[in-house]
């Protein structure tokens, strides 16, 4: 007879994104009339970079050709890929890191919740709060933590680290001391950063009381400010003790094609050893003709090309964060980042808010209380759309008001 996993059945609900896209698609069919603008849910809308195209087009007719046909990629990997990761991402920030540190993957949502498996069930792990969903939600289902308490809507044997507007949205040092740390900077969903002497003080810690640090640092290309590490490898210490999470999917727009890498440095050779046999068993690779196009993003067109189109998406986070303030909310984020994240008017729920945004103004957001509980209060609006879309959703939040 068999038996299902009971872990999940502590999930609460749906997927947050998945709860979001089934109330717009319901106010839509009740409201065809209206234009809906969202402002949700993360996802790129420009167009692939022409360097990158050039080099999928380039990528399939080699796969018409038995001479350079590919099957099955290797395990951590193209080297080619891989090598020039480290140059460009690690090497000219000054960074060690080498190639066989660098795992290939079809982006860092994945490696996130994949990482857990590592680490025992007993591991008690630290979450920012609000946090993005899926770091606690891939430990509920490995049966790491116990059931969520309706009334503080926080699970049990999770430590968590308020990122409030007190504390300037910055995770303070737990009084409890975990085993996993979950950090992402620039912050997903608030937006902030960390500076690098901020960023040293967590690596210091974790080292001083054993605890890996598993940094997500998929926003990275969006920092604009001096002082703000792109890599938890700039601090000294970090190979000792964090693990590296980095997608394509913001910094080159590959939502829909997937490429993604995590680093584990050989200083932590028992998990980089145990990953790398992890890749190997249930892993088959991503696409060479998407490597390859990973590659070109590091060409001096690709570059310029990306860049370009970062920001377009920092000047709709400009909009969004004068928009909303011009408006009376207080928001914060948006700067090194393309989320914005502002404080709903007083008496409403973050989920309420999201009801009166798309009714009133057929603007779709995210609550904030999806994000954990210190996020109740606020929601968040993602830079990600259209230009004129998102000039066009700043100007009906502004005629609504606070």
């Amino acid at each position: 007879m068999y038996r299902i996993n009971p872990h999940y059945a502590k999930l609460t609900g749906s997927y947050l994104f998945s709860t979001v896209a089934q109330k717009q698609h319901a106010f839509q069919d009740a409201h065809p009339e209206v234009e809906i603008i969202r402002l949700s849910i993360g996802d790129v809308t420009q167009p692939l970079a022409p360097a990158v195209i050039a080099a999928l087009h380039e990528g399939v007719d080699e796969m018409s050709r038995a001479e350079t046909f590919k099957g099955y990629a290797p395990d951590l990997g193209y080297a080619f890929l891989r090598e020039t990761i480290v140059e460009h991402d690690y090497k000219a920030r000054g960074c060690h890191v080498e190639a066989d540190e660098v795992f290939v993957s079809d982006g860092a949502k994945c490696d996130c919740g994949n990482i857990q498996e590592l680490f025992v069930p007993e591991s008690r792990i630290a979450v920012c709060d609000p946090v993005y969903p899926v770091y606690v939600d891939s430990n509920v289902m490995a049966g790491r933590t116990g059931v969520c308490d309706p009334k503080t809507g926080r699970y049990e044997g999770v430590i968590y680290m308020p990122c409030t507007r007190e504390n300037g949205f910055k995770p303070e040092f737990p009084k409890e001391t975990p085993d996993l740390i979950y950090l992402c900077f620039p912050n997903n969903p608030i937006g902030g950063v960390l500076t690098k002497e901020e960023l040293q003080g967590w690596v210091d810690y974790a080292l001083r009381v054993g605890a890996i640090i598993l940094y997500d640092s998929a926003y990275e290309a969006f920092i604009g400010e001096e002082g703000i590490p792109h890599s938890i490898y700039e601090c000294e210490g970090a190979r000792g003790c964090a693990i590296e999470f980095r997608s394509f999917s913001k910094t080159a727009g590959f939502t829909g094609l997937r490429l993604g890498y995590t680093v584990i440095p050989k200083d932590l050779k028992e998990l980089h050893d145990m990953w790398a046999r992890r890749h190997g068993t249930k892993y088959n690779g991503a696409p060479y003709i998407v490597q390859k196009a990973g590659a070109a993003v590091y060409t001096p067109e690709g570059q310029r090309q990306i860049f370009e189109t970062i920001g377009y998406y920092k000047r709709n986070a400009q909009v969004i964060l004068d928009g909303v303030r011009a408006a009376g909310y207080y928001a914060v984020g948006g700067t090194n980042s393309p989320y914005v994240w502002y404080a709903v008017p007083e008496g409403m729920t973050s989920w309420g808010y999201f009801d009166y945004l798309l009714e009133k103004a057929g603007v779709v957001c995210t609550p904030g209380s999806g994000f954990g509980p210190s996020g109740e209060g606020y929601v968040r609006l993602t830079a990600f759309g259209d230009y004129q879309k998102t000039v066009e959703a700043v100007e009906r939040i502004r005629r609504l008001g606070a």
